[in-house]
């Protein structure tokens, strides 16, 4: 069922009737969701007084303003390409992307630290936003580290090189204002205003609710591991017209993971811990998983059913 925070989703099925009614969802399950529910930004890192101080100096209003226009397009024509989104990461973006991120955060293979790079941060945020725009910003390796896992095993991390994190969170936040619109209510992990609580709270539903005869606990096998960049890149590009955020994209697939003095480079996987790689999993099971599962339920289940998922880990349920 649920591993703890650090493993991913859940899928539980319970069932619709054979006639295809639709059910009323009980108040307050996040597996009964049909659509992703408007979700505020996240605010900047909690209990960082000196970060928070930093968020305050840079306006946020232009950002506010073209991420609301972004959400409406998305929302008004779910079918419709973005092919003008690069500008938008301006300094001000950047500004409040490196404000989202851990002022104790370890450092990648820069070894450059937040503190290091808020000494100079206008400066720094000047340099890093022409090279950006004019394609010659470079993504770093990711540094592999490994933390236990309660089976006694360790999970691979990747720690990215500070402007990298700048860079993807900044990505992050232009991508959110689009999936979020997108996303399928029982997608519970890695959201804007979402997590293992609301997982847990649509299981509950679930079970105490609903009739079940059967549940499958699934878990997708090395999955940040194993993702097929060549698709992953097709999914994105069913909303992502424009060319320089697909590019920016592969350059942090590409970018490998150093380790032990070598870089590995893959067309397969994206790295677990990296800023950007919750949002590009999430894209990847909604096409792959999300949908397929929705018309499923629609069409094909003769049951009831419920379906909850976090990240990669699922818990079908049937009648």
């Amino acid at each position: 069922m649920m591993h703890g925070a650090e493993k991913s989703g859940l899928v539980i099925v319970a069932g619709k009737p054979a006639n295809k009614a639709e059910q009323p969802a009980p108040e307050g399950s996040a597996a009964m969701l049909n659509a992703a529910e408007p979700v505020e930004q996240r605010a900047g890192t909690k209990g960082n007084a000196d970060q928070q101080s930093t968020c305050r100096t840079q306006s946020r209003v232009s950002v506010s303003q073209a991420l609301e226009r972004i959400r409406q397009v998305a929302r008004e024509r779910r079918k419709e390409r973005f092919t003008a989104l690069f500008h938008h990461i301006g300094i001000e973006l950047l500004a409040e992307a490196f404000c989202e991120l851990k002022a104790d955060a370890a450092p990648g293979v820069d070894q450059l630290t937040w503190k290091d790079y808020e000494a100079d941060l206008g400066r720094n945020l000047e340099d890093l936003h022409d090279r950006v725009q004019r394609g010659a910003y470079r993504a770093l390796p990711s540094r592999r580290v490994y933390i236990p896992k309660p089976d006694g095993r360790q999970r691979p991390l990747a720690v990215a090189a500070l402007e990298d994190k700048i860079v993807q969170r900044a990505v992050v936040t232009l991508l959110n204002a689009i999936y979020e619109e997108d996303f399928l209510g029982f997608s519970c992990g890695f959201r804007p205003g979402r997590g293992t609580h609301d997982a847990l709270d649509a299981l509950c539903v679930g079970i105490c609710r609903k009739k079940v005869s059967f549940i499958l606990d699934a878990d997708i096998r090395s999955f940040f591991d194993e993702i097929s960049h060549d698709w992953l890149i097709r999914f994105l590009e069913h909303r992502i017209g424009d060319r320089r955020i697909i590019r920016l994209i592969q350059k942090w697939l590409k970018a490998g993971v150093l380790e032990d003095g070598v870089v590995m480079v893959s067309d397969r996987g994206t790295g677990q811990g990296s800023v950007i790689s919750p949002l590009l999993a999430n894209v990847y099971l909604h096409y792959a998983l999300d949908l397929w599962t929705e018309r499923w339920r629609r069409r094909e289940a003769t049951g009831d059913m419920i379906i909850v998922r976090y990240a990669d880990d699922c818990v079908p349920r049937t009648h």
